[in-house]
């Protein structure tokens, strides 16, 4: 049998190439990595994420209730007529200041007035007859009991003058008080019966604001408590707490609290919405960043810190003051060491290299694994 010559020639350096190799790299060893204590520590310390911290020192702060409501009028009265007839007159416009017994609206006379006329006529009468018989009881011409009847018959007259009277004075529907005539309801001309209105008038002096308290803040609140109030149109006025109601709104549960203003120049106006600030005694509180504040899974309103062992916690705050520069909260620990910057990367419960290097509020809010952003969502 023959062989290709070719074959055999590309065989042999096939074979000799081979032999080269394993000649070449024989007595080589294969270098081997040994991770050292120190190394396996850096690696290590390089997937800990790391947060800026700042140690928060609680100190005593007014308790401050921001609480949310709308003025209102002390009284609001529809001014009613009492007796039957036409409107004859209107005595106030609309939006005007009236004074107490002010004649707001005034009806038709009509036989009123001889109502009185007759009353007085028929007094007269009796005083003449009751005179008459006195002198001459005293002659022994009459008898004691006809003047004791002629003074009883007295008595009527002069209630029924009284009667008319006030029937022909009741035409003049009056304020009962001080107040702004609000809307006025009737015109000269219309037909007012006993009971319907005349116009409504509105007693802003002092202004009162209503408000809800919660059960938890009902216990900082008493009457007498001074606040601050807001109002929706600009101003700024003072007020004080004067009635907490004693039960409460079964549908909310909370309890209407009542403040006053003073307001004699009624410049201020009712169904205003105002903004109620309550300060009640002192409470360790601390002063924190607004923009650090986090929920939990359960949708508590809180913050995260760092413990003894730079593992990150989450505790539940309240809010009892909030300023320009932060929020006073209560609820964390004192001297905590409050995460400032990462809290959004890194998760409770999670070990983490704490920064006390306070930056102002300036630095990116990461939170930094090796230089770079840790890719952890924040959990709890």
């Amino acid at each position: 049998m023959k062989f290709n010559t070719s074959y055999i020639i590309a065989g042999s350096l096939l074979v000799l190439g081979a032999v080269w190799f394993f000649v070449n790299n024989l007595g080589e060893e294969t270098p081997l990595t040994v991770s050292t204590p120190a190394t396996v520590k850096v690696e290590a310390r390089k997937s800990i994420p790391t947060v800026q911290v700042r140690r928060i020192a609680a100190q005593e702060h007014p308790n401050v209730l921001e609480l949310y409501g709308q003025t209102r009028a002390a009284r609001e009265v529809s001014v009613k007529a009492e007796t039957p007839g036409l409107v004859a007159a209107i005595g106030a416009v609309e939006g005007a200041r009236v004074k107490k017994g002010q004649t707001l609206c005034r009806q038709d006379m009509n036989a009123r007035q001889a109502l009185v006329d007759q009353a007085k006529a028929n007094l007269r009468s009796v005083e003449t007859d009751l005179n008459a018989a006195r002198v001459l009881a005293d002659k022994g011409y009459q008898s004691q009991t006809r003047v004791t009847a002629f003074e009883a018959q007295l008595d009527g007259a002069r209630a029924a003058l009284k009667q008319a009277e006030i029937e022909a004075d009741n035409v003049n529907i009056r304020a009962p008080f001080n107040g702004v005539w609000e809307q006025q309801d009737a015109e000269v001309g219309d037909y007012l019966s006993p009971g319907m209105s005349c116009g409504l008038l509105v007693d802003l002096s002092p202004l009162e604001v209503d408000v809800e308290l919660t059960e938890g803040q009902l216990g900082l609140v008493e009457r007498g408590t001074s606040a601050e109030i807001a109002l929706a149109t600009g101003e700024t006025v003072t007020g004080e707490v004067a009635f907490i109601e004693a039960k409460a709104d079964p549908s909310t549960r909370t309890f209407r609290a009542e403040l006053h203003v003073p307001n004699a120049d009624y410049e201020l106006r009712a169904g205003v919405t105002a903004t109620v600030r309550l300060t009640s005694g002192l409470t360790l509180a601390s002063k924190v960043p607004t923009n650090v504040l986090s929920l939990d899974d359960a949708g508590n309103v809180g913050l995260r810190y760092v413990d003894a062992a730079d593992i990150v916690r989450f505790t539940p705050t309240r809010t009892i003051d909030e300023e320009a520069d932060g929020a006073w909260v209560t609820g964390l620990p004192d001297g905590a060491r409050l995460i400032t910057t990462g809290q959004d990367f890194v998760a409770v419960g999670q070990q983490v290299i704490a920064d006390e290097t306070y930056d102002d509020g300036r630095t990116q809010n990461v939170a930094r694994s090796g230089g770079n952003p840790s890719s952890q969502s924040a959990g709890n």
